[in-house]
């Protein structure tokens, strides 16, 4: 074997064993060789056309585009929450950036998942609306709950949440099970409780089971075709789902209640053990850059977090919410929800689905 031989295969098995190296301890090598804007960068999110309209507006043309390589790991949220919880313990995760609800986000904040993020290094931050920030999250897009109807069997656009509850529509109303928490809200709210106060909404829960016969659907595509065969005439989703389902053809509208459409926040944060948190904060930067959150928030229907997105007034018409509809959001209590849901979830599952 030559020298120059030999100096290679020394060369090749000094890069394997630091490859090797870097898996077991989260690359934590990775500040000394140079990496920051650059590098490789685990982003968790979920799957579908959420990621899919995550690449195209965000990723491709705001961070891979400046030499970042993404790696995408796609699933729902417990197994995000488990990676994440697994790794607390090790010198470095391998995850950099995660996509949450601010709800979900909060849980693992409290868990202490969460760096507590540097402002100046994200200054798309100073145009996020004042009742979204956080010190831990990136909010991103948002939107409400509000009533889902359809106009052919529904002349007058529904008002009140009561309409959930109104008899003319028995055996036509459509529950949303993998969002059980915002019915059991929105009863609470119809029942005399609160976003902080859930204790009514049982017994209007029980009345809706009997007087109402609803169809449970265990996801938002099987209630977009409940309301596409005609079998629904009515339910509450996020606004931006059903103003989606129009998009896509299906004869649905979305009508803002009375009382409040119940918040929905979603975004981004960065563990504290992350491995390359400064190509990690130029991501959750580009989240809330002007023209990409414009163009996600017109893909996705959900409004963007902050006020200076691009949006056609066409498109703000559509998506955003007027600054009446903003002030009478019914924003959820994080650390009530967080104390209580697995109780609700039983009771849920119990009492009405049972």
């Amino acid at each position: 074997m030559t020298f120059t031989d030999r100096k290679s295969l020394l060369s090749a098995e000094r890069r394997h064993l630091l490859q090797a190296a870097g898996a077991a301890a989260g690359l934590a090598l990775a500040p000394r060789l140079g990496w920051s804007q650059s590098g490789e960068l685990t982003v968790t999110n979920w799957g579908g056309d959420w990621n899919d309209r995550t690449v195209r507006f965000i990723e491709a043309p705001l961070v891979e585009s400046k030499g970042i390589k993404i790696v995408r790991a796609l699933n729902l949220e417990p197994e995000r929450k488990a990676k994440l919880l697994a790794e607390r313990n090790l010198p470095r995760g391998t995850i950099d950036i995660a996509h949450f609800s601010g709800a979900d986000a909060f849980e693992l904040n409290e868990q202490g998942l969460w760096d507590t993020l540097d402002a100046s290094k994200i200054p798309n931050l100073a145009n996020v609306r004042a009742p979204l920030r956080s010190p831990y999250f990136v909010p991103w897009v948002f939107g409400g709950v509000t009533i889902a109807y359809n106009p052919k069997f529904i002349k007058e656009p529904p008002t009140s949440l009561a309409d959930l509850w109104n008899p003319k529509y028995a055996g036509k109303l459509g529950v949303l099970d993998q969002s059980f928490f915002n019915w059991i809200y929105m009863a609470a709210l119809v029942g005399g409780g609160k976003m902080n106060n859930v204790d009514p909404a049982w017994a209007k829960l029980a009345e809706m089971k009997q007087s109402m016969k609803p169809r449970i659907y265990p996801t938002h595509q099987q209630m977009a075709a409940g309301f596409a065969s005609e079998e629904v005439w009515i339910a509450a989703n996020y606004s931006a789902r059903i103003a989606q389902w129009a998009k896509d053809g299906v004869s649905v509208r979305s009508s803002y209640p009375k009382e409040g459409a119940i918040t929905i926040v979603f975004g981004a944060a960065m563990p504290k053990k992350a491995r390359n948190k400064e190509a990690g904060y130029h991501y959750l930067n580009s989240l809330l850059d002007p023209k990409g959150v414009g163009q996600y928030a017109a893909a996705s229907m959900y409004a963007p977090s902050t006020t200076n997105a691009e949006l056609t007034p066409e498109v703000k018409a559509a998506i955003d919410f007027t600054p009446d509809q903003a002030k009478s959001f019914n924003n959820v209590d994080y650390a009530y929800q967080a104390k209580n849901i697995a109780g609700w979830l039983e009771r849920w599952n119990k009492e009405f689905k049972g």
